[in-house]
């Protein structure tokens, strides 16, 4: 019979990708356009898509060679300029292969002027055994600019028997409104983490949301507090900054939770109602 276990990209002979994309979406009389789209390296946005109204530009970040190999670096940048709203996205889960001596990075920088708003959901990004990662996620925001952004890491394939004995996750993320910090986590995510009770304590899968903005009412964080009960489900409200938490072992189940609070928190921070991410479904 064939084998049908899923493998990287060859390695043997690989040069690593130095890819870059870089964004910029401006408001033209109340549709947001896509108006700068440079890209070096296999990072793409094929079209500006706008299932909701002009008002909002949805852009599909597309990474073609499907996986990063140990040594790949990839940035994206992405302008939303005054008054403009974008939504970012991708089609599928990110995975990352193993290091083979190499580190792999990514990088995403986020800026929204004054007014705007910049939405950030790609699909879960999963995490193979013997991995050496670094993450760097920063969001500079106006003073009266808004931003939602949900992650989604699963360390292995726990469904496909694939367990993370090995490799390390490093993560910085910083988001910063009208010049002051806000928000500031950095972590690193290894088996010994994945273990500790003071870390993921055996949960294979974590799912945080940030909204960033307007204070939200108590009403919202009551009801977003009703998604879930359990000890590794939690709201904190902090100021200007809400985030949600998840812990699980089933990233179908993360991102159900993390879709019902994003339905939540979209339209009391951004005044928009939600809808059902296309990409998200295919």
């Amino acid at each position: 019979m064939p084998d049908c276990t899923e493998r990287p990209p060859t390695e043997i002979g690989h040069h690593a990708w130095q890819a870059r994309l870089t964004l910029g979406f401006r408001d033209d009389a109340g549709t947001t356009r896509l108006v700068r789209r440079e890209h070096t390296g296999p990072l793409r946005v094929q079209k500006p898509l706008y299932p909701e109204s002009p008002a909002i530009c949805h852009a599909i970040v597309v990474h073609p060679p499907g996986g990063v190999v140990g040594g790949d670096q990839l940035e994206i940048d992405a302008h939303v300029h005054a008054g403009a709203h974008a939504f970012l996205t991708t089609p599928g889960a990110g995975k990352w292969y193993r290091a083979n001596g190499r580190i792999s990075r990514q990088r995403v920088t986020l800026r929204a002027d004054a007014g705007a708003a910049v939405e950030w959901l790609p699909q879960e990004t999963i995490f193979f055994n013997d991995v050496h990662v670094e993450l760097a996620h920063h969001v500079a925001l106006a003073a009266d600019a808004s931003y939602l952004g949900c992650e989604i890491l699963c360390l292995g394939r726990r469904a496909a028997g694939e367990t993370f004995g090995s490799g390390q996750v490093h993560q910085r993320t910083s988001v910063r409104r009208g010049g002051r910090l806000l928000w500031w986590e950095q972590g690193v995510l290894t088996p010994a983490t994945l273990a500790s009770p003071l870390g993921l304590a055996e949960h294979t899968v974590c799912a945080t949301l940030l909204a960033v903005g307007n204070v939200l009412p108590a009403a919202v964080v009551a009801q977003l507090r009703e998604l879930g009960t359990e000890s590794q489900f939690g709201v904190t409200q902090m100021k200007h900054v809400l985030a949600v938490r998840w812990l699980g072992h089933d990233s179908e189940a993360a991102r159900e939770r993390m879709l019902a609070a994003w339905a939540i928190v979209r339209p009391a921070l951004l005044n928009q109602p939600p809808f059902d991410p296309r990409s998200w479904r295919t």
